[in-house]
């Protein structure tokens, strides 16, 4: 299997001739979720992005980035990160041969997506502020010196991530709605982005935690807070593109809580079998408890609205926040009674 670039490549702005680097990213399930379509009255899909090679949707942009860095030469690459880009850099970054380093807020970037930008050898950098801060370091630091910036201000990233919607559209055709979680707002940025270059026009809403909602404030929020730590973002670099992608789409930007983010962060592995991040449940947070909307119902003719929930990382990235959430281990002496015991109730 090819990655998206080769496979996309009439509608990337690359050559095959170009140093491509990939890891054959893409290419994510898209999954139908009964019982949440019974739950809403739709036909809803869920686009597991956590299939990706490092377990988000970030690698889709960063095959873009770093190939079109390897292309101008670069040796480094650097990111500021709330985790999953972090990841997702030193992953391409090490397949190009290239150094990278990543700013992290210390202490709020979660423990599977530290363990994968130390493993694939990148300087982490924990910063004593949050990601806003670190964004605006990386920029200045990237303006001084001869390195690449791979966060989402870095248009190859949403080249490469509006392939999702390609993939979406070719395997089940045109939809009603896609939910979608909003942190730093490249991703609902690059869906448009796409859905426009294929002619499609879903409705688009995004969702951010009540605690990091500065699109649904309308302003900047300065301490950020919530437990899905990959939206914890308080200024988002694309605000303006979200917007407009919302306006034009005929969508909205709505916050949900942290205890409807995890109300659907365990509902949905327990009765759909899909296991995803906490900020990627925000997307189905949203649709519970927003629903579909009248207008999209209308646009679907009489037939049930065709709905797309992206999940944009895997459920492994925080394994902690999974072990707050659930049962404990039940421990069990060699026994057959005391077998029984613990496993029949």
């Amino acid at each position: 299997m090819a990655g998206l670039i080769e496979r996309y490549i009439d509608r990337l702005p690359f050559e095959l001739s170009d140093p491509i680097v990939s890891i054959e990213e893409g290419s994510t399930p898209l999954v139908p979720a009964p019982r949440l379509s019974e739950r809403v009255n739709a036909d809803v899909y869920l686009k597991i992005e956590g299939a990706n090679p490092t377990g988000s949707f970030k690698d889709r942009g960063m095959t873009g980035a770093v190939s079109a860095a390897a292309r101008e030469g670069a040796k480094a690459v650097i990111c500021a990160s709330t985790g999953n880009t972090a990841a997702s850099a030193a992953a391409y970054a090490a397949r190009a041969g290239m150094t990278c380093a990543v700013l992290v807020p210390d202490g709020k970037i979660a423990a599977g997506k530290l363990a994968q930008a130390l493993i694939y050898g990148a300087r982490v950098i924990a910063l004593a502020g949050n990601f806003d801060v670190a964004l605006k370091l990386v920029r200045e630091l990237a303006d001084r010196h001869p390195i690449s910036l791979v966060n989402s201000v870095n248009d190859f990233r949403i080249e490469g991530q509006k392939t999702a919607s390609f993939e979406i559209i070719d395997e089940i055709g045109s939809i009603d709605v896609m939910c979608i979680p909003v942190g730093n707002a490249g991703n609902i940025t690059a869906y448009w982005k796409g859905y426009k270059e294929y002619g499609e026009s879903p409705e688009l809403n995004g969702y951010q935690a009540e605690g990091a909602a500065p699109l649904v404030l309308g302003h900047p929020v300065e301490h950020p807070e919530t437990v899905a730590s990959a939206i914890r973002i308080g200024n988002p670099a694309r605000w303006e593109e979200a917007m407009a992608a919302v306006t034009e789409s005929r969508g909205q930007i709505r916050a949900v809580s942290d205890a409807e983010i995890l109300d659907a962060y365990t509902w949905l592995p327990a009765n759909e079998g899909v296991f995803c991040e906490p900020a990627s449940a925000a997307s189905v947070a949203g649709l519970l408890k927003y629903g579909v909307s009248d207008a999209a119902r209308e646009r679907a003719e009489g037939q049930r609205p065709k709905v797309v929930c992206i999940l944009t990382g895997n459920g492994l990235k925080d394994p902690d926040t999974a072990f707050d959430n659930v049962g404990s281990v039940i421990p069990c002496a060699p026994e057959m009674s005391a077998i029984e015991a613990a496993v029949l109730g």
